[in-house]
């Protein structure tokens, strides 16, 4: 078995309403002003062409092998103010 290192870094523009927050762990996850809470994590794709559409799967042993070869995570959470 080999190591796969992915770094995940996306820039969105988001309504002001949003918040940062932590959870009881100091995850920071997002607060939406719908009283709901987003993470922004890795969800591996498929296809059966790489030039078709790309999709999660429906299967759920296949994407609970893909997310067990996952060691670590982290995402980063930063409000950038010009």
């Amino acid at each position: 078995m080999k190591k796969l290192k992915v770094t995940i870094n996306l820039e969105m523009s988001v309504p002001s309403d949003w918040e940062l927050v932590q959870t009881s762990e100091g995850t920071p996850v997002l607060k939406l002003p719908n009283g709901q809470f987003m993470d922004i994590a890795i969800e591996p794709l498929f296809a059966t062409d790489p030039e078709d559409t790309w999709s999660s799967t429906d299967d759920e042993d296949e994407l609970n092998d893909v997310l067990d070869m996952v060691e670590s995570e982290e995402v980063i959470y930063e409000f950038v103010t010009h």
